[in-house]
């Protein structure tokens, strides 16, 4: 499946026609609303209270409307959720010897039925360029674990710091790349090369970020325990958490971590994406996709991470599922990774994600697996359609009134949708709580978002040259860190 003119094509349009599709969906529930009865933009009454006259207006949307949007909500959310289970157990049905999931539970359980493999361990591959300041720090969480890491490898990137340095007055090894000119990725394929020909089945090796440190002393240890139990897991990755600091932007990261973990936690560890902070893949998993590339998978073959895609984790975690592994992102294996400290490394960083996995999903086509991550985009490509629409409104609506106005229902609605946003940022502190029922600097900067996820929509029409930034997590629903 190698990348073709067709496929240069599709990841060219892939983000106009997610933005098409949200267009339509929202032009077709506009001429609904039309179509029902004309009610006044508002026809306020008057009510005295405490001297003063307060002026209201009960209107609100047609109870047909409610009910449809709700039903509308719940039939989307509802089979996306089913269709994603249908795929799951479909592939934990597959029969062994259908080739085009290799990686299928049946196929592997049937692989490894009543033979030993030894116990887990675990190889921790660690990708650094320049990190003097972290690298130590990541080395000393490893070793704390209940169950530390078998072997620790520092992936040396064309450092000119003290990385290697440290690492190895540290005691772990170092390997440091040759020529390399893919960045993470690139110095992952090679260390990956010398490494996984030994690996046994077990061997398991974890892939972490120089910047990240494990949240808890149990993250292997919870690792190793589902691997050992569950034959046909592929990787088990991590819920990502943000570090403390940068003020505003900083607590608007982490309560955006925040909610994406609680996100995973209720889907029962089904992550949306592998993240590269730090994921225990087992090696039959990274040996089959390199395999795989060329033919049932994108990108080069032997390589087991696809050196041309932006989000070299989105698309790892799209590979692993299409050749039908299973992945968790059980609750106890919490990491603690940087933030962008300034909203212009932020945007870089977010534009990278968002048209890496966009581009990601042109290159693999709409699929059982990637049916599920279309949804989101299109999810995305609606909230920036409704969010800037609401801003829109909210201004017109300030400056052509000569006197406040409250709408009782639309205070209503706003109050449970301020309820939601404390509830899932809940247990990130008090300031995570302040912020979240304020409502409006999340709004804010959520509209940010937006704003990129629309400038990564015009870069790729456009064909202009994406460029690899330092940092790593995808959110809003599947971004990669």
């Amino acid at each position: 499946m190698a990348r073709s003119k067709e496929a240069g094509k599709l990841e060219r349009f892939a983000g106009l026609a997610i933005l098409g599709l949200t267009i339509a969906a929202a032009a077709a529930l506009w001429g609904l609303l039309a179509a029902t009865n004309v009610r006044p933009f508002w026809d306020p009454d008057s009510l005295p209270l405490w001297g003063l006259t307060v002026r209201y207006d009960l209107h609100a949307p047609a109870v047909l409307i409610i009910v449809g949007a709700l039903v509308l909500a719940v039939i989307a959310g509802v089979g996306i959720a089913l269709f994603e289970d249908t795929v799951v157990k479909a592939f934990r049905r597959t029969d062994p010897g259908v080739e085009k999931r290799p990686l299928a539970p049946r196929r592997v359980m049937a692989e490894t039925r009543g033979v030993f493999l030894g116990d887990v361990t675990i190889t921790v591959v660690i990708p650094a360029h320049n990190e003097e300041n972290a690298i130590g720090e990541t080395i000393a969480s490893l070793r704390s674990q209940t169950t530390p890491p078998e072997r620790i490898i520092v992936v040396a990137d064309n450092c000119t710091d003290r990385t290697v340095e440290i690492a190895r007055s540290a005691g772990v090894e170092v390997f440091e790349t040759v020529a390399n000119a893919h960045k993470k990725a690139g110095g992952l394929n090679q260390v990956l090369t010398v490494i996984l020909p030994d690996a046994g089945r077990n061997d398991a090796i974890m892939v972490m970020d120089a910047d990240t440190q494990l949240a808890n002393h149990v993250f292997l240890e919870t690792a190793r325990r589902y691997l050992t139990n569950d034959r046909a897991l592929m990787a088990v990755g991590g819920l990502f958490l943000g570090e403390p600091g940068h003020g505003l932007l900083g607590l608007m990261q982490r309560n955006e971590y925040t909610r994406y973990s609680l996100e995973i936690e209720r889907r029962r560890g089904r992550v949306f994406v592998l993240s590269g902070t730090a994921t225990v893949f087992r090696p039959e998993a990274l040996r089959t996709v390199a395999e795989s590339r060329g033919t049932l998978l994108p990108g080069v073959p032997g390589d087991v991470y696809d050196t041309i895609a932006l989000t070299e984790d989105n698309e790892l975690t799209l590979a692993i599922k299409t050749l039908g592994g299973l992945t968790l992102s059980p609750r106890e294996c919490t990491v603690v990774t940087e933030l962008m400290p300034t909203w212009r490394a932020l945007w870089r960083q977010r534009l990278r994600w968002q048209r890496g996995a966009i581009e990601n999903l042109a290159a693999y086509g709409v699929t059982p697996v990637s049916v599920r991550y279309w949804a989101q985009q299109i999810g995305i490509g609606y909230s920036v359609i409704a969010l800037s629409s609401y801003f829109v409104l909210l201004i017109l609506m300030i400056v052509s009134m000569d006197t406040w106005v409250w709408f009782p229902f639309w205070i209503a609605l706003g109050c449970v949708f301020s309820l939601e946003r404390l509830v899932t940022v809940w247990r990130g502190g008090w300031r995570a709580r302040v912020l979240a029922v304020l409502v409006l600097p999340e709004a804010i900067f959520d509209l940010f978002l937006d704003v990129v996820f629309v400038k990564g929509i015009i870069d790729m029409t456009f064909r202009r040259e994406a460029k690899w930034t330092h940092g790593t997590a995808v959110t809003r629903d599947g971004a990669s860190a």
